[in-house]
C-alpha cells in the first residue's frame, strides 16, 4: 500500500498499534463533508466514492479501491473534511488515527515525515487524476 511505502517494521507497528479495522456496508458513510477529521483510512477491500456537494448536487471526485487511502487531507491541513466518503460496496478499511500519527512522531520523526510525504503524494495523484477527468 503506497501510504506505507518505505516505512520500517517498527514504524508500521506504531501505526498499527493505534489503528482499527472498520467494516461498512454498501451505502454507509465513513464521513461527511464538513465533519472534523481525526483519522485517515486505508481501503483493504470494497470500493469507496468521494463526493463534493455543489448547488447542482453531489459531484464524484474519486472512485477508490483496495490499497487507496482517503481522509488524509484533514490530517494534513487540520481543516474539516472537504468531501464525503461513502462505501459503494461492502467495504473494509484500516483506520489510522491522529493519535497513531502523533505516536509515530514522538518515536521516530523521520518515519513520521515519510508518512506525511506518502500522504501528500497520494493526495497529489488523486488531484491529478481529477484534473485529467475534468479536461475530458
Amino acid at each position: 500500500m503506497p501510504l506505507f511505502g518505505g516505512l520500517t517494521e517498527a514504524a508500521l507497528g506504531v501505526l498499527l498499534d493505534d489503528s482499527r479495522e472498520v467494516a461498512m456496508p454498501a451505502g454507509a458513510f465513513f464521513f461527511h463533508e464538513g465533519d472534523t477529521g481525526e483519522s485517515l483510512y486505508v481501503l483493504d477491500a470494497g470500493e469507496v466514492e468521494l463526493t463534493k456537494a455543489t448547488p447542482a448536487g453531489p459531484v464524484v471526485l474519486a472512485h477508490l479501491q483496495a490499497g487507496d487511502c482517503f481522509g488524509e487531507m484533514a490530517l494534513i491541513d487540520l481543516a474539516p473534511r472537504s468531501a464525503s466518503a461513502q462505501a459503494v460496496l461492502a467495504t473494509r478499511a484500516l483506520e489510522i488515527s491522529m493519535g497513531g500519527l502523533h505516536a509515530l512522531y514522538q518515536r521516530d520523526v523521520e518515519q513520521f515525515a515519510l508518512v506525511q510525504m506518502n500522504m501528500a503524494r497520494e493526495l497529489s495523484r488523486r488531484l491529478r487524476r481529477l484534473g485529467d477527468r475534468l479536461r475530458g
